[in-house]
């Protein structure tokens, strides 16, 4: 689960660095930037709901909390 969302998390770098490179390489004149940060964002929400998923059914152990 861990080296999935690490995973996840690189694609999402990945993702932002080509969106600088699209809108470098672009100036402005196609929509690819936009469709790499849209995929960028896609990533994200879902390292968020891995992640919460993860805690909820145990997959991901919590440290610190007492109940």
């Amino acid at each position: 689960m861990k080296i999935f969302i690490v995973f996840l998390l690189l694609c999402a770098v990945v993702s932002l660095a080509s969106g600088l490179f699209f809108l470098m390489r672009d100036k402005g004149q196609s929509n690819r930037t936009v469709k790499a940060l849209t995929w960028r964002i896609g990533i994200s929400v879902a390292v968020f709901a891995f992640i919460m998923v993860g805690w909820f059914f145990g997959f991901i152990p919590v440290h610190g909390i007492r109940p």
